[in-house]
């Protein structure tokens, strides 16, 4: 009886902390917005939000006065580079939602010291910890963990707030998912990508090695990097490899709950008359690469693989002039929205990358990409392509993802691809989105017939 007396007074505590004054149901439009007139320090605001469709809100907090403070965006609908649900804006971009337009969802904002979690319907979407020096630009330089109101804030549309409530945390209070160090912000580009709202997203990330989706989850929010979670699908290459429909739909089954974007790699040759465009259509995007090409002999070769690779009664120019030809039909026939590891050479090539990469060959390359509407990735992990070739798929208005392309939990913080947009000028309108896929539109083509 004891121990029960102890749990009622300890809830009755609890209850006399949350706000009194915050209303349990909003409804708002355009341009209308609410602020408590309470202040906060160590807090959580949560309840269910629903969203018309194209409509957008904020909940802002932190807000000592109107040019300070942090804000969640609210914010469904497709990855078309608009800041989604759940984002911490300017800090901790997100562009996918786990919730839909029309769809009462759970949201949860907390502050706990100097960490911000968010959650939504139940999944931790952002958890970040304001380091002791974060770095801020000059229109965010009020963007600081302290005391202040509570507000709710229409943008567009028209949004509803429901079961609304806010508790005030003790000083002691710790968020579970912060498992990380905080970055060090004064050296990290991302912040300084995420401060002008430049689409930070690596569509190139497996599930290999040692990396768990727990570990990619845990990684993608401490770095501040959306991570576009990708199995292969095919046969050839390295960590699990899909193998049919059924698969598929596993697979997509195992991993639907996390905070990831969903594509799909193309592995092989085959993999166009292995799988069903509906299986494959699940995914919000798919990619291949030309590292597995039919050599000038016939044979299935992974030019990646040193002993798979020959240039028997064949030099290098005639080498570099089929691994073209083979890049257009695979990139002409296999419809991927992405350009993975582009222009990737075998290693014995690699010293003469940029003489090989000629002009000629660089333009087959981009009258493909062009043409179909495929993207390419600028690749961190071999450090590819080239900048001259970005500057020039630039020109032509051909648009960019990034992908690293691990093998394990070990893989850096996309550098090479903040070094190519700054050195080739790139911009948030340079970037591909899933919502400008067209792979819906071209038919499969089975073209290469092997053994």
């Amino acid at each position: 009886m004891f121990v029960s007396m102890k749990r009622v007074l300890l809830l009755f505590v609890l209850a006399l902390t949350a706000c009194t004054h915050i209303p349990s149901r909003l409804k708002l439009v355009s341009g209308q917005e609410w602020t408590s007139r309470d202040i906060y320090e160590n807090f959580e605001i949560k309840g269910q939000a629903r969203t018309g469709s194209g409509a957008a809100a904020v909940v802002s907090f932190c807000c000592a006065d109107s040019a300070s403070g942090y804000e969640m965006i609210v914010r469904n609908g497709a990855i078309d580079g608009s800041l989604k649900t759940g984002s911490l804006h300017g800090v901790r971009n997100l562009y996918r939602s786990l919730a839909r337009d029309g769809e009462w969802f759970d949201f949860s904002v907390a502050v706990r010291g100097r960490n911000i979690g968010i959650q939504i319907n139940g999944v931790d979407v952002v958890c970040y910890t304001e380091p002791e020096r974060p770095w801020r630009d000059a229109a965010h330089s009020g963007q600081l963990i302290a005391p202040g109101k509570i507000g709710i804030k229409c943008l567009e549309g028209s949004v509803n707030f429901r079961h609304l409530a806010v508790a005030v945390l003790p000083a002691e209070a710790r968020n579970p998912a912060d498992t990380l160090p905080p970055a060090e912000e004064l050296s990290d580009g991302i912040i300084r990508l995420q401060q002008r709202d430049f689409p930070v997203i690596d569509y190139h990330v497996h599930l290999k090695g040692d990396l768990t989706k727990e570990m990619a989850h845990a990684m993608s929010m401490n770095y501040g990097i959306n991570y576009g979670v990708a199995p292969n699908a095919g046969e050839g290459g390295v960590g699990r490899m899909l193998a049919d429909d059924a698969e598929v739909y596993a697979y997509y089954n195992e991993i639907a709950g996390e905070p990831f974007l969903f594509g799909v790699q193309g592995e092989g040759r085959k993999w166009t008359q292995t799988f069903s465009k509906e299986a494959l259509g699940i995914f919000e995007y798919l990619f291949t690469d030309a590292m597995t090409i039919v050599d000038h002999k016939g044979r299935l070769s992974r030019i990646y693989r040193p002993e798979e690779v020959f240039f028997d009664d064949i030099d290098v120019q005639g080498y570099m002039d089929h691994l073209v030809d083979q890049t257009v039909l695979i990139l002409t026939n296999e419809p991927a929205d992405i350009y993975a590891n582009p222009t990737f050479i075998p290693d014995a090539l690699q010293g003469d990358y940029d003489a090989l990469w000629t002009p000629e060959r660089v333009d087959r390359i981009l009258d493909v990409l062009s043409e179909y509407g495929i993207a390419l990735e600028i690749n961190p992990r071999y450090r590819i392509p080239s900048f001259d070739i970005i500057r020039r798929a630039k020109a032509r208005g051909i648009k960019f993802t990034f992908g690293t392309n691990n093998v394990d939990s070990r893989f850096g913080r996309l550098e090479y691809a903040l070094e190519a947009i700054t050195a080739c000028g790139l911009t948030s309108g340079d970037i591909w989105f899933p919502s400008m896929s067209r792979r819906s539109e071209r038919p499969t083509v089975i073209y290469n017939h092997f053994e």
